[in-house]
């Protein structure tokens, strides 16, 4: 079979929107408008009733009037034909409740991995008529390849993060952050820093996420700082966050999405096989960042 490039993220669930709407608006969405195509959620697949409860479905784009080469029996010959809501593109996604986590594939000059984000945001928050929620798809760094570029850098000018309250699991080096937002009754907390000292700012985000990969969280003696915390949430799939330094002589900007966690998998899956894959995949992650509830 044909393999595809999966992409992990969280899904973060704000305003009126919780777990039973969300899961609603996937079973029985509306569809959205855009240009010349319209998008929805197809093929649903729903076992969120399960032990290890999951729903799977397809973000498909359509046309509403397409046409298709088709041939004419009687001349021998082909001819257009006009095609009701043709499909474009579909990516098959699935969506495990436990860990708010969705596996989604990128389909190449066809929902590729950012615009998945934007319509499965959009076809949640229309369902709903846009009011009073909000929904959004944060990536889940790869922390291995994000530390190799920030170990690129000679000093970090600047470090920025956007960050939501995590549901329903939390990291424990950013277990002081979380209690902060819950006790601010906060739906978003935003933090900067920048110096403009030539040695840059202080931080132990490299340390700290050295102690993530290799499996050393129990040896960190105290919680990460406000800042560094922050970028640690955005980059465990609860936000976004981004460094400013500088390599060489040279300015450098890192996101966390820029090392969005993937893996490779097939294009037309198996349900059950797909989200036995993600499972895994969100456990793994998990376990290695010391995730709880």
């Amino acid at each position: 079979m044909r393999r595809g490039r999966y992409y992990l993220g969280r899904v973060v669930k704000l305003g009126e929107l919780d777990q039973r709407r969300l899961l609603d608006a996937i079973r029985e969405p509306k569809i959205v408008n855009v240009g010349q195509f319209q998008w929805t959620f197809t093929d649903t697949v729903d076992a969120t009733d399960s032990d290890d409860g999951f729903i799977f479905s397809r973000l498909s784009k359509y046309s509403q009037e397409g046409h298709v080469t088709v041939v004419d029996t009687a001349t021998k010959s082909r001819r257009d034909s006009v095609a009701e809501n043709l499909l474009i593109a579909s990516a098959p996604f699935i969506y495990l409740p436990e860990y708010s986590g969705i596996a989604y594939l990128h389909v190449w000059n066809g929902i590729e991995e950012a615009v998945f984000r934007r319509r499965f945001s959009a076809l949640i928050e229309e369902t709903y008529d846009n009011f009073f929620v909000s929904c959004e798809i944060d990536p889940i760094s790869d922390y291995r390849a994000f530390v190799t570029k920030l170990k690129a850098l000679d000093s970090f000018s600047e470090i920025r993060a956007k960050v939501h309250p995590p549901n329903p699991l939390f990291g424990d080096l950013w277990r002081d952050l979380n209690e902060y937002i819950k006790s601010r009754n906060a739906s978003e907390v935003q933090v900067a820093e920048k110096s403009d000292e030539k040695d840059g700012l202080t931080t132990e985000l490299v340390k700290l996420i050295n102690a993530i990969v290799e499996e050393r969280i129990s040896d960190i003696p105290n919680p990460a700082s406000l800042t560094d915390a922050a970028l640690l949430m955005a980059a465990d799939g609860y936000g976004s966050g981004k460094v400013i330094g500088v390599a060489h002589s040279e300015t450098v900007i890192i996101r966390t999405s820029d090392t969005q966690k993937s893996f490779l998998f097939d294009k037309e899956p198996m349900v059950e096989e797909i989200a036995n894959e993600a499972r895994k995949r969100f456990k793994a992650i998990s376990k290695e960042r010391d995730m709880q509830h």
